[in-house]
C-alpha cells in the first residue's frame, strides 16, 4: 500500500490527511489490493458491494446495459476516486451497475465497517476521513445531477451543447480533451451515436465548434 499513499493523498476521501497518517489508518484497515485488465469487470449487476473502493491506477467506467445490450455511461472513475460506497453503506443487496476496466486498473477495498467506526487506537484523523466521505457523497450526488442535467435536454444537439459547455467551463478554456471516444460520449448521453456524430459535423460546419478525435474547441 505504501507505493499508492501519494494517490490516497489525492483522494477527496483523504483530503488533508498526512501521508503518514494515511499509512497509519491503511494499517488499520488493511485494505486489499486487486488488479484488473482492460475489459475486466471490478464490479457487475448482482454483486453485493461490501467495501469502500479506490481506484490506485487506471480508469474504469461505472455502466449499465439492459437486457438487449445497450450501454449506458453512468460516470468515469479516475485514480483517486472511490466507488461503489453507496451500496456498501445502504449495505444493499443487489449493484445495479457494471465497473468495467477501460484500461489495466490497481484497485484498493477497504473495510466499510472500519472507516467508519473509530478504531482502538482513537486516531485524531480519523474523524476528518469520515467527514471526508460525506463530502465525497455529496460531490458525486452533484455530479450525477450535472448528467441528468445534460441527458434531460430533448435533442442530441442540446445534450452536446450542455456537455461541451460544462467541459468548457470545468476546464477554464474554450479547448478541452474529453475523457471519451464517440461511442463512450453516445453511451454517456444515451444517444444514437451516428446521430450524434451527424450532429457534431453539423456545429462544426456551422462554426459552432472544432474537433479531433476526443479534442474540442468551441468557436
Amino acid at each position: 500500500m505504501k507505493k499508492y499513499i501519494s494517490v490516497l493523498k489525492n483522494s477527496p476521501v483523504f483530503s488533508d490527511i498526512s501521508e503518514t497518517e494515511i499509512e497509519l489508518l491503511s494499517n488499520c484497515m488493511q485494505p486489499k489490493i486487486r488488479r484488473y485488465k482492460k475489459g475486466e469487470y471490478i464490479f457487475s449487476q448482482g454483486d453485493s458491494p461490501r467495501y469502500l473502493t479506490i481506484l490506485l491506477e487506471g480508469s474504469l467506467h461505472i455502466q449499465r446495459d439492459d437486457f438487449w445490450g445497450n450501454r449506458s455511461i453512468v460516470s468515469v472513475i479516475e485514480a483517486g476516486d472511490m466507488f461503489g460506497e453507496s451500496y456498501a453503506l445502504a449495505n444493499r443487496k443487489v449493484m445495479l451497475n457494471d465497473a468495467v476496466a477501460v484500461e489495466d486498473c490497481v484497485a484498493g477495498f477497504f473495510d466499510i465497517k472500519a472507516l467508519l467506526t473509530t478504531c482502538s487506537s482513537s486516531c485524531p484523523f480519523h474523524a476528518k476521513v469520515i467527514q471526508n466521505l460525506f463530502v465525497a457523497l455529496s460531490e458525486k450526488n452533484i455530479r450525477l445531477v450535472q448528467k441528468m442535467g445534460h441527458i434531460s435536454q430533448r435533442s442530441t444537439r442540446e445534450k452536446l451543447i450542455s456537455y461541451l459547455s460544462e467541459q468548457a467551463a470545468l476546464s477554464h478554456s474554450e479547448s478541452f480533451t474529453i475523457p471519451f471516444n464517440r461511442q463512450q460520449l453516445a453511451d454517456f448521453l444515451s444517444v444514437d451515436r451516428s446521430a450524434m456524430s451527424n450532429e457534431l459535423c453539423k456545429m462544426r460546419d456551422e462554426g459552432l465548434l472544432y474537433f479531433h478525435k476526443n479534442q474540442f474547441t468551441l468557436l
